[in-house]
């Protein structure tokens, strides 16, 4: 016959287990909402792990996790005005410092390292990934560095500019007028998007003017974290408060619980 102290100790001994799975559970669920919106989900948007260095993306070089069908290409730091790369219609360089114009080309771009030069009119294609683990209808805010060049050995004022698409959903940046063998200088630009599916299409299309310039919009930094969901979520803080106070509600409960079983 068990004892009905033997039943109880049993009992609460399976609710302290309960309690135990539960609160760490929560807090598991809470610390991990809270790390979200640190994420990038933008795999190599610094461009840095290539498998051939620089060189014409999709001809003689690619950026992992990116696609391009354009005429776009991967300069390492200082080369884009110096050694220049090789694509399929042979060497290309930027106008810069290195080639006989002052126009403040630097080595890197503001994140360093390597960086994308895209022809805004010829052969113009996109350079895209696809991001996975996106909540839909949550909102996020994509990041990225660009600026407008030219191609060296080329004359004339010209214009350029990003086509940047996520999914549906597109918006291009302003345009930069270039003056001829410019340099329009490296900003920082910002676009929020809302997800309409788990896994959406990244895509980066370069737009430029006059046809034979040519005009070159370069890219580098993209970074994408989530901003907001349907539902607001608590400040990271906040969790992070909530988490700890669990802890000591979670330990004074057990406390509690083992009196009971001891009396």
């Amino acid at each position: 016959m068990i004892s009905k102290r033997h039943k109880a100790f049993k009992m609460n001994t399976l609710k302290n287990r309960i309690l135990a799975a539960a609160c760490l559970g929560f807090l598991a669920v809470n610390l991990a909402s809270s790390a979200r919106a640190d994420i990038n989900l933008v795999l190599n948007g610094d461009f840095e792990t290539t498998t051939h260095g620089g060189g014409q993306l999709g001809y003689n070089t690619q950026a992992a996790f990116w696609t391009t069908g354009g005429y776009n290409f991967l300069f390492t730091p200082g080369s884009a005005d110096s050694t220049g790369v090789t694509g399929s219609d042979g060497n290309l360089k930027l106008w810069g410092p290195s080639d006989g114009s002052a126009n403040g080309l630097p080595s890197t771009s503001p994140s360093g390292g390597n960086y994308v030069a895209a022809d805004g009119a010829y052969e113009v294609g996109a350079i895209s990934q696809t991001v996975s683990n996106l909540f839909v209808g949550n909102t996020y805010s994509l990041s990225f560095y660009w600026a407008g060049a030219q191609q060296s050995g080329f004359s004339g004022t010209n214009t350029e500019a990003w086509q940047v698409s996520l999914g549906t959903e597109t918006y291009t940046t302003d345009i930069a007028t270039n003056v001829s063998h410019g340099f329009t200088g490296w900003v920082q630009q910002t676009f929020n998007f809302t997800a309409t599916a788990t896994n959406e299409v990244l895509s980066f299309l370069a737009r430029g003017t006059p046809p034979g310039v040519p005009p070159f919009s370069v890219l580098d930094g993209v970074s994408m974290t989530q901003v907001t969901s349907p539902t607001p979520a608590p400040e990271p803080s906040t969790l992070q408060y909530g988490a700890v106070a669990l802890l000591f509600v979670c330990a004074g409960a057990r406390k509690m619980f083992r009196r009971k079983t001891q009396a």
